[in-house]
């Protein structure tokens, strides 16, 4: 018996790996690729971005996986560090497609980047979820395989335009932009829809992406007494731009600039930050009721608690991406393609980033067409620079400051 059993072991410990190795080929999984912005003049909300795109993959791999056509897909990511860089993307999607095999990307974050990573994913006919990119050119393209989360970008400032307005009506506005294809594109609408409005435009003007020194704009800004400053672009310049207005003691009534106050980062300012507001995608305080995924509170508490840093739209929006394209392949019961694709041009859903649904007009494919943004402003509350949505009055948790020196 001593002997049948040891023959008996033996043979199953023999046998072990193989069993083993059996159930790990059964493990189906899906792997989405794209590029961060680790380094360079994007990091900051790239890396936002990012975050958002691990806690979807967390969540949904806790869960179980994706489930569709009777199998459960764990998700795998693929990424690099484009640099911030155009040159590098193009190169690196190629890579994620043609080496990584990548069956899905994400974006890259921000419109010029999105924009280079678009041709490569056509090329090829990969889908890819557009969440950094609010440039609405791309879509006029012809692209089959692109579609978009963020509220296009001529639509950015029409919310602080329109408080504005309310606040000040016939105000002067500087338009002070950086130079890269996101902010122009808004910096364009805003020209047509101030006019729209009888706010009156009596500094127009773009700088270098990666300008430092904004004293000779501030002086033009001085000069023409505007009631308010509108434009910027990204972090960098945003958070630098803010900071010289304050120690310039430009004194402008409003300022509302792109991107860079939505970031906690932006508080660092200190009363630098106080009273600039913010285009943004999305906000903790609003009240969406999801169709699927968690609500904005639960995402923000836990966001809050996994990084020790509080959510903003870029890290809402690459969950939100990632719920998306989950939502779709379980609605295609398939991670086919043209299924999938098929399934993103028929929905009409909300999620904690609110409402989503993608034009399928051949001549703008893949724009957002149902997304709402709002507008936010740091005030000082309880001794501290908070950040509450002053824009539509419908979301607003805080009244309008103005003027804010």
């Amino acid at each position: 018996m001593n002997r049948l059993f040891r023959f008996a072991a033996a043979a199953l410990l023999l046998a072990a790996p193989a069993v083993l190795a059996s159930s790990a080929q059964a493990q189906d999984s899906i792997t989405i690729g794209f590029t961060v912005s680790q380094t360079g003049a994007l990091n900051v909300d790239s890396l936002a971005q990012l975050r958002g795109f691990e806690m979807w993959r967390d969540d949904v791999n806790a869960a179980g996986g994706i489930k569709a056509g009777g199998k459960a897909y764990m998700v795998k990511f693929v990424s690099y560090d484009d640099q911030s860089q155009g040159a590098r993307v193009q190169q690196l999607y190629t890579q994620l497609i043609v080496q990584d095999k990548a069956q899905f990307l994400f974006s890259p974050y921000s419109s010029g980047l999105v924009a280079t990573a678009t041709i490569i994913s056509e090329q090829y006919g990969v889908l890819m979820m557009s969440i950094g990119g609010a440039e609405g050119k791309t879509y006029t393209l012809g692209n089959k395989y692109l579609f978009q989360t963020y509220t296009p970008a001529d639509h950015y400032l029409t919310g602080a335009l329109q408080a504005l307005k309310l606040k000040k009506p016939g105000a002067t506005i500087a338009l002070v932009y950086s130079d890269d294809p996101f902010s122009k594109a808004v910096a364009e609408a805003t020209r047509d829809q101030a006019a729209t409005m009888g706010l009156k435009i009596v500094l127009d003007e773009s700088y270098p992406p990666d300008q430092t020194d904004f004293s000779a704009i501030i002086n033009k800004i001085v000069s023409a007494k505007p009631d308010a400053l509108l434009g910027g672009g990204h972090y960098p310049d945003g958070a630098t731009l803010a900071r010289q207005i304050h120690d310039q003691n430009a004194k402008i009534k409003w300022v509302t600039l792109l991107v860079a106050p939505d970031s906690a980062q932006f508080a660092t300012l200190g009363p630098a930050a106080l009273g600039i507001s913010v285009p943004s995608q999305w906000a903790p305080q609003v009240t969406y009721k999801p169709d699927f995924g968690p609500t904005s509170a639960v995402f923000a508490q836990r966001f809050q608690d996994k990084y020790s840093t509080p959510a903003d739209y870029h890290s809402a929006g690459g969950y939100a991406g990632g719920l998306i394209f989950q939502h779709a392949i379980e609605q295609a019961g398939s991670i086919d393609p043209d299924k999938v694709a098929a399934a993103l041009n028929a929905m009409s859903v909300t999620t904690l980033f609110g409402p989503c649904k993608f034009s399928t007009d051949p001549a703008s494919h893949g724009l957002q067409l149902a997304h709402q943004m709002v507008l936010t402003q740091w005030q000082m509350k309880d001794g501290q620079l908070a950040k509450p949505v002053i824009w539509p009055a419908t979301a607003a948790t805080a009244p309008i400051l103005y003027p804010i020196h």
